[in-house]
This record gives C-alpha cells, sequence and structure tokens, in this order.
C-alpha cells in the first residue's frame, strides 16, 4: 500500500520531493505535503496541514481532533479512493505556494 501510495503522490504532483526525515517517507514541496507510516494493519499517510484542506470526499479518518495535521488511515485491503487522494496532494501543494508567497 504504501508503495501504491508513493506512486499516487508522484502522479499527483511530479515535482514531488521525497525525503526520509524521522524513519519515515515525506513528500514536500514548497513545503512539507503529508508522510507515511506502516503499522501492523494500516498505512498512514498524515498531511501536515490537512485542517486547513477541502476534503469533500472524507478521505481524513485520523487526528481529526489536530488543529493543524489530519491523516488518512488505510487499513488493509481497504479500496482508496485515488481520484480524492491526488486532489487532496494537489490542495496541499497550493496551500503550500500561497503561504510561501505571502
Amino acid at each position: 500500500m504504501l508503495a501504491r501510495l508513493r506512486a499516487l503522490i508522484k502522479a499527483a504532483d511530479p515535482a514531488v520531493i521525497e525525503e526520509w526525515k524521522w524513519g519515515i517517507p515525506v513528500w514536500s514541496h514548497s513545503g512539507l505535503i503529508c508522510t507515511g507510516e506502516t503499522y501492523k494493519k494500516v498505512v498512514k499517510t498524515t498531511f501536515a496541514k490537512g485542517a486547513s484542506l477541502p476534503d469533500p470526499a472524507g478521505l481524513f479518518n485520523s487526528s481529526l481532533d489536530g488543529k493543524v495535521r489530519r491523516a488518512i488511515d488505510i487499513h488493509e485491503g481497504e479500496k482508496l479512493d485515488e481520484k480524492a487522494l491526488k486532489a487532496l496532494i494537489r490542495a496541499a501543494v497550493a496551500l503550500n505556494k500561497s503561504s510561501a508567497a505571502g
């Protein structure tokens, strides 16, 4: 699932930079977009500024009480809404660019 997540992030934003920080993959473009964490039965992707992103598909299902971050827990065998995830990635990049410009 982490490999699929990586491919979707790169498809949504070909200019994304992937690095390893804190022992996990981290994707950024004009600032941090999200991280990928693997657990026994779930892959968690945490969006650094998720609370500020539109989520019309309701992908965020974890860390919902946070004032800044939001996360998506993808459980083993679960179907991921790839179109909605790509839209979240693009929105995160747009937010980072607007924050950097302002």
